[in-house]
């Protein structure tokens, strides 16, 4: 078959990614596509990878994804006349301490909360289903019974079978070379075959992706590590159906095949390749058995399986695999190229992933926005920190590492630390401060006190800084604290056209007069939220955003790409402003001491933007509040930052200024009901479903990407809103996807949760749903429980703020 001049679609990679979403393309949108393979299909890592196919994440959407790749194996084959080797085994996921049941046990609580089975069984029960393991250590297990196994090639074949029997068309033996490109565009796609035009490209290279991307300009973030597992010969007493085995706190994994078992596992001192570029002819690449470096896992799944010891080993598997530095996948549009699209780096879940990535991957191609929230495997959560490789390769293996290591809530990595650090960062340090990390920069999350050790220490229950939080916490509600915000994600927008062009995109009203902020949202055709932001109008012609830490590739690329044409260009500008947020009911004396300005509420009212001298540098003052206090944020020319911090500290000496940390931040937000994207508020929630209605400019008839969809939705009932909780139990520790049971019956699940100390009490919101439609009075007219960590637990509902200090506190 003859390469064609040109296609709509050009799907790079034959691996089970690119096949499914060459499958997605022609069976569901009919599009024309052809699908290039270097190799053979199957080539890369899908051929070798040990096929266990799971289901439940921490997020509701990729859960989703994950359930529809089960779905899709058990008919595939009726489609296509090709078997999957699907078997739904089930999986036991063993647990032998009170922290990793604890884990389990909230891990069952979102499983209800996302709509999957999920049991807690004892050692008994784990003996009788699988009688050839040890289980004297075991505390329990969870058991999903709609887990199970597959055979990776023949899935693969299957889904190459159902997207030729739908059109596409698939050529192997065929490597990429290089691209057309007409500006960031690509035009078509050079191969060792000739040159074919196209529309769009679907990078699905698998470990190659990063190269292909780089072939475009594009950053794919991988890094190949080595990893191995064994294929036992048969083991006697094992049964066929035998449930597949997560063993973390051994860090191993089993699954039945053909009688024998395939162990392999995931230690902490991984072997990554070299950052240079994976060789071509590496399709069906395997390396040398590396006993040595398995013998910790032979060594754990021996004493849990005992009959291993008397079991030779029919192979060994060692072969390439692509990790991210997250753990999480990478799907989505390329923010550097304006028509090439990404699915790669499946940290060895590819073959659970690979149905359902290639179904939203399609759909993401077809409709330029994805069809539901996906940002935790969007590539646009990178930034341009993550083109160094050894810092992704470093990131990679700790992420690799802690596979299955117990998932602490609020557990930051160490790796490539500091990356990047604020002008206070050292001013901070000497105030004791505990950092974090988000998108390389260094953040304090809370400051020590004397006498305690400035690091985190984690745990299942209240966390070693959850009294100094609190202390925080209400220096901010009694006095005045600082933050330092510097990391937030800055943009300019500028030019005669700017104006009107981002009217187009925001859903509020942002024309405002020059001196006026307004906090908006930028929605996508279906109306869920894409983005938060605020913004300030400099002059005419001159805007300053403003949005969270880790959102700067995603904000500015969904804002760049909707821009319409005319006089208006958008740049990044974070790292020419510091940030310092001064919050607190004594702000305005602390600001008074340190500018000449007037900063008095008539003088400066809240909602406005000034300039105002403060240490000698022009500060950028923005009266603006994210804790419900009196305040404002002082973005300053960040070579200027330490000075303004100093005047600050000075200045506000006898107010009792301090610093204040993220974690501080979180629980003031909670007790004042801010919402915070990328969990109470996603590409999946309207305004209207978030009780953020009053933020979309409806009224004025002005037009705006996702008003369409909004005014569809006007006058029927909403089936979900957006809603608050609190619990009285202070050993009830909230970190998100608890169920919430209204009258004994579950209607949804936390988006966010932590403590309010100021109310003294656990607080959570989340959205409550009903088909009928969620009304105040059904709201209301419920009695409510919240199911943490598998245990019930009696809530109170609340429709507005936890803690409301009175517009006379915040705005006067």
């Amino acid at each position: 078959m003859t390469l064609p001049s040109h296609a709509r679609i050009v799907v790079i990679g034959g691996g089970i990614i690119g096949c499914s979403t060459a499958y997605h393309l022609a069976r569901d949108h009919k599009a024309e596509v052809v699908l290039l393979e270097q190799g053979k299909l199957t080539s890369g890592s899908t051929w070798h990878a040990a096929g266990l196919v799971g289901q439940l994440r921490s997020s509701a959407s990729i859960t989703r994804v994950l359930k529809y790749s089960v779905d899709l194996y058990k008919g595939l084959a009726a489609e296509t006349g090709l078997e999957t080797g699907w078997k739904m085994t089930g999986c036991l996921r063993l647990a032998t301490n009170q922290d990793r049941w604890t884990e389990y046990k909230r891990l069952a609580t979102t499983a209800r909360s996302f709509g999957m089975e999920m049991h807690l069984v004892s050692p008994e029960e784990v003996k009788r289903m699988w009688p050839l393991m040890e289980v004297g250590d075991l505390v329990g297990a969870s058991w999903l019974p709609t887990d199970g196994q597959a055979s990776p090639s023949d899935i693969t074949q299957s889904l190459a079978k159902g997207a030729r029997m739908h059109g596409a068309k698939i050529f192997e033996g065929v490597r990429v070379t290089g691209f057309a490109m007409a500006g960031d565009r690509i035009t078509g796609v050079k191969t060792s075959d000739g040159e074919i035009g196209c529309e769009i490209v679907v990078n699905c290279a698998g470990q190659w992706a990063r190269q292909v991307g780089a072939m475009a300009g594009i950053e794919v973030p991988l890094q190949a590590v080595r990893h191995q597992y064994i294929v036992t010969e048969p083991v006697p007493g094992l049964a066929s159906d035998a449930a597949t085995i997560r063993d973390p706190d051994r860090r191993t994994y089993f699954k039945e095949e053909v009688g024998g078992l395939v162990m392999g596992g995931y230690e902490p001192n991984p072997q990554p390749l070299p950052t240079g570029d994976i060789p071509n002819d590496w399709q069906f690449h395997l390396f040398e058995d590396d006993y040595d470096h398995f013998e910790q896992h032979l060594v754990q799944a021996m004493a849990r399986v005992p009959a291993l010891e008397q079991v030779g080993v029919k192979q060994m598997i060692n072969g390439p695999e692509s990790f991210t530095p997250d753990g999480n996948f990478i799907l989505g549009a390329a923010p550097e190229c304006a028509n090439m699209y990404v699915g790669a780096g499946f940290n060895a879940f590819g073959i659970a992933s690979g149905g359902g990535a290639g179904w939203v991957l399609a759909d993401w191609v077809m409709n330029g926005e994805a069809p539901l929230d996906l940002w935790t495997v969007d590539i646009r959560r990178f930034s341009g920190m993550h083109r160094d490789r050894q810092w992704v390769s470093d990131r990679t293996c700790e992420a690799y590492g802690k596979h299955y290591t117990i998932g602490f809530p609020h557990e930051e990595y160490e790796s490539g630390r500091p990356r990047i650090v604020s002008p206070l960062y050292e001013r901070l340090k000497e105030h004791r401060g505990v950092f974090g990390s988000k998108l390389g920069w260094e953040r304090p999350n809370w400051f020590a006190p004397e006498g305690m050790a400035a690091r985190d220490v984690y745990s299942m229950g209240r966390q070693n800084w959850f009294a100094p939080v609190g202390q925080e916490h209400a220096h901010v509600r009694e006095a005045v604290g600082v933050f330092d915000q510097s990391s937030f994600a800055k943009y300019e927008v500028t030019g005669r056209d700017a104006a009107a062009a981002l009217d187009a995109v925001f859903a509020g009203d942002v024309t405002k007069a020059p001196g006026r902020l307004t906090y908006t949202q930028a929605l996508n055709s279906r109306g869920g939220i894409e983005c938060d932001l605020t913004v300030a109008r400099l002059a005419e012609d001159r805007f300053y955003l403003v949005t969270g830490t880790g959102f700067r590739t995603h904000d500015l690329a969904w804002i760049a790409d909707h821009l319409p044409k005319g006089d208006v260009a958008i740049r990044d500008i974070t790292e020419d402003w510091g940030v310092l947020s001064l919050m607190g009911p004594k702000a305005r004396e602390v600001l008074a001491q340190v500018t000449d300005a007037d900063v008095s509420n008539a003088g400066f009212p809240f909602g406005h933007v000034r300039e105002i001298a403060i240490a000698g540098a022009t500060v950028r003052a923005l009266r603006v509040t994210y804790v419900g206090e009196l305040g404002w944020e002082l973005h300053v020319p960040l070579s200027a930052t330490g000075a303004v911090f100093d005047a600050l500290m000075a200045g506000g000496a006898g107010a009792g200024i301090r610093p204040v940390g993220y974690r501080a931040l979180e629980s003031l937000r909670l007790e004042k009901g801010y919402r915070a994207w990328s969990s109470d508020i996603t590409p999946n929630d309207t305004p209207f479903e978030a009780g953020l209605g009053w933020a979309v400019k409806m009224k004025t008839n002005r037009p705006f990407i996702g008003r369409e969809a909004l005014v569809a939705a006007e006058g029927a009932p909403l089936k979900k809103r957006f809603a608050g909780f609190t619990l009285d139990d202070p050993d009830a520790v909230l970190v998100g996807r608890e169920t919430i049971l209204r009258d004994g019956a579950p209607v949804g699940y936390l988006t966010s949760g932590g403590y309010g100390y100021t109310i003294g009490k656990s607080v959570g919101y989340g959205y409550v749903r009903n088909e009928g439609g969620v009304t105040d009075a059904f709201l209301t007219g419920g009695r409510y429980e919240l199911v943490v960590a598998n245990e019930v637990y009696p809530a109170e509902i609340g429709l507005g703020p936890f803690y409301d200090p009175g517009n006379a506190r915040v705005k006067g």
